[in-house]
């Protein structure tokens, strides 16, 4: 197969229609989707929010997660953000700030429990390519992914406690599975940020590559594995995921939790100060 990209859908002499899902996607303004040769890209492509998402990101990521999910034509995708600076920054607090929320979505909720879901059940593997900045709710949606390979300019970390945000589901529970304990707790505590290099002796990392070369280095891992056997893939997928699959449901507890707790003041200092580019003052709160 050559390269179909659904964004702007022309149908070529004996070409079929494109089904409705591809239609949709013809619409899309925040992610961009393309097959080739077996491989789902799937790119955010937000650069000039430093591939942070919104509401509608979210709702265009599911999307093209379940159109690669359907598709016989693909195998394997890879989650990856436009640009050289970013992979994904989680989410958009310029637009927390400007609206109080994430932005309108196609079902007026916020699906990014629905994202992590569609990441973790789709019967294929996932590769996070991560070209830049993973940081907060991004970093989170590289840790989802079956593999991450990493551009030697990457940075990994998490944000929330600086924004009054967190995630004590995939974020937290699941992290430590990936990197022990004390690892975690580390990168939330302290909010450290890690070099690519650093984050593959800590395991987060599959491989590390550079820059130039990570577009290719994704193309030969996903080679690979489309010469395996699909079911065999999704049964060790599936056995996989059973392990961790509690976290979950804290996932779920922890964001209910998150919603009550963005409209405190504690937690609007935080969005404030990130916006006016200064330190936030916390110090009111410690005593709750």
């Amino acid at each position: 197969m050559g390269s179909q990209t659904w964004l702007h859908v022309v149908r070529k002499p004996g070409q079929r229609l494109p089904r409705e899902g591809e239609q949709a996607m013809s619409e899309f303004t925040d992610v961009t989707y393309e097959v080739v040769n077996g491989l789902a890209w799937i790119t955010i492509n937000r650069p000039e929010r430093y591939n942070s998402f919104r509401a509608r990101t979210v709702d265009e990521l599911v999307k093209s997660f379940k159109m690669a999910w359907a598709s016989d034509e693909v195998g394997v995708i890879c989650l990856t953000g436009a640009g050289d600076k970013a992979f994904c920054t989680g989410g958009d607090q310029k637009q927390r700030a400007e609206t109080g929320d994430y932005g309108p979505s196609d079902s007026g909720l916020f699906e990014v429990d629905a994202l992590h879901r569609v990441i973790r059940d789709i019967p294929k593997p996932v590769i996070a390519a991560v070209n830049g900045f993973a940081i907060g709710g991004g970093h989170v949606l590289h840790v989802l992914c079956d593999l991450t390979i990493a551009a030697d300019t990457a940075t990994f970390g998490q944000n929330g406690p600086r924004v009054g945000s967190f995630d004590a589901g995939f974020g937290t529970g699941y992290l430590a599975r990936v990197v022990g304990e004390k690892r975690a707790r580390e990168l939330w505590f302290t909010l450290r940020r890690l070099s690519a290099t650093e984050a593959e002796s800590w395991g987060l990392v599959n491989k590390v590559v550079p820059a130039v070369q990570l577009h290719d280095e994704v193309r030969a891992w996903a080679d690979n594995m489309l010469g395996f056997s699909p079911t065999a893939l999704k049964i060790l997928k599936q056995s996989f995921n059973a392990d961790t699959e509690q976290f979950a449901s804290l996932g779920q507890l922890a964001y209910s939790s998150l919603k009550m707790f963005s409209g405190s003041a504690e937690a609007q200092e935080g969005i404030a100060a990130f916006n006016e580019k200064r330190v936030p003052d916390f110090s009111p709160y410690r005593g709750n």
